[in-house]
């Protein structure tokens, strides 16, 4: 089958970073979120102390921090071409841009839109909103409403490219990793 390429996905405080942090310690190679230090850096150079749920108003280029991100979430995915190792796991894959810019209002081109034709990955998991375990903090300024948003803006955007994502149970993260990994072992 080739090098696989496994993106978990999901709205804010869905656990995706638990499970892509177990898969880690279980050997698997993992590419980590790159938002969160951008909206961190972002929200250090803004001046707003207002619960705010998107951080581009921290920004002042938002088109810009956008590019950045899915650059970011490109080249990704092309180091996970070139590595030795079977399959890689992504927190967050390059629709997931898209997904925000739709959900935020943003307007966006072909320049978007190609890197997520181009780069297809094997499988996309959903972890799906949990109101029991999700906690907002600094760089995670969803409320659980907003997320519950998100998860289905992220769930139509990769419909419209192609992807038919596998939904994780609300489980305990050992569990959820084990679901993953038996899910990929019967495709």
């Amino acid at each position: 089958m080739g090098k696989q390429k496994v993106v978990i996905t999901g709205a804010p405080g869905t656990g995706k970073t638990s499970i892509v942090n177990g898969l880690e310690r279980k050997g698997f190679h993992c590419f980590h979120e790159i938002i969160r230090d951008m909206t961190s850096k972002a929200k250090l150079d803004g001046e707003s102390h207002a619960h705010i749920s998107n951080p581009l108003v921290f920004v002042d280029d938002a088109l810009q921090f956008n590019k950045d991100l899915l650059y970011g979430r490109t080249e990704h995915y092309k180091k996970a071409l070139q590595t030795k190792e079977p399959i890689s796991f992504f927190d967050r894959g390059i629709p997931d841009v898209l997904a925000y810019m739709d959900f935020f209002g943003q307007r966006y081109d072909r320049e978007f839109i190609e890197p997520c034709q181009i780069h297809r990955y094997d499988l996309v998991f959903m972890v799906p909103p949990w109101a029991e375990i999700y906690v907002s903090d600094n760089e995670r300024l969803e409320s659980f409403e907003e997320a519950v948003h998100l998860h289905h803006a992220l769930m139509n955007t990769y419909a419209q490219f192609g992807y038919t994502p596998i939904e994780v149970p609300k489980d305990a993260v050992q569990k959820r990793i084990d679901f993953i990994l038996e899910t990929i072992n019967t495709i």
